[in-house]
C-alpha cells in the first residue's frame, strides 16, 4: 500500500554519477548544486534557472512565438488576397470607426504588421533559447569526450575486425 502523504518532489531525486551511485547533494559534479543566474556559455549568453521555471519559459515562449508566426502569416495572406476573410473583416471594422483607407495603404499596413509580428515571434523563441536547467549543457573535459568517443562505438569496431 503506498503512502498518499508523500511527495512526489523532484527536489528530493538523487543525483548520480555515470556509474549509477549516488552524488552527495554538496558535491560540485550535483547538477543541483550549479549557480543560478546569467552567464556566458559555449553557445553565448544564457540564463540557468531551475528546472520548473525552465519548462514555464520553453513552453509559453514556444507557443507565444506560435501564435505570432500565426497571425502574422495571417496579416500577410490578408494583404495578398483582396477576397481574404481576415481583410473583409478588418475593412468592416476600420468602416465602422470611421476610417476608409485606400487599398494599398491597407496592404501596406496589413504587411508590415504581418512581417513584424513574424519578426517578434523569432525574438520570443530566440530569448525563450536563452534559457536553460541547472546541469543542461555543462562542458565536458578531455577526459570525458575520450569516453563518449569509445562508448559510441569506435574503439568496439577494432575488437570486432577479427584481429586477435
Amino acid at each position: 500500500m503506498t503512502d498518499t502523504n508523500a511527495t512526489d518532489s523532484r527536489d528530493d531525486f538523487q543525483a548520480v554519477d555515470e556509474t549509477g551511485d549516488p552524488i552527495a547533494k554538496d558535491d560540485p559534479e550535483d547538477p543541483r548544486n550549479e549557480p543560478i543566474g546569467p552567464r556566458v556559455g559555449p553557445d553565448g549568453r544564457e540564463i540557468v534557472v531551475p528546472l520548473r521555471i525552465y519548462k514555464v519559459v520553453t513552453v509559453f515562449s514556444t507557443l507565444a512565438a506560435i501564435v505570432t508566426y500565426f497571425i502574422g502569416f495571417t496579416l500577410i495572406d490578408a494583404a495578398t488576397l483582396q477576397i481574404s476573410f481576415i481583410r473583409s473583416v478588418i475593412l468592416v471594422v476600420l468602416d465602422t470607426v470611421g476610417l476608409a483607407p485606400a487599398e494599398d495603404v491597407l496592404t501596406a499596413i496589413l504587411v508590415i504588421f504581418g512581417v513584424l509580428s513574424i519578426l517578434l515571434g523569432t525574438a520570443i523563441y530566440v530569448l525563450g533559447t536563452r534559457f536553460r536547467a541547472q546541469g543542461m549543457g555543462r562542458k565536458r573535459s578531455k577526459d570525458d569526450e575520450g569516453d563518449a568517443r569509445t562508448d559510441s562505438g569506435e574503439g568496439k569496431a577494432q575488437e570486432g575486425s577479427g584481429e586477435e
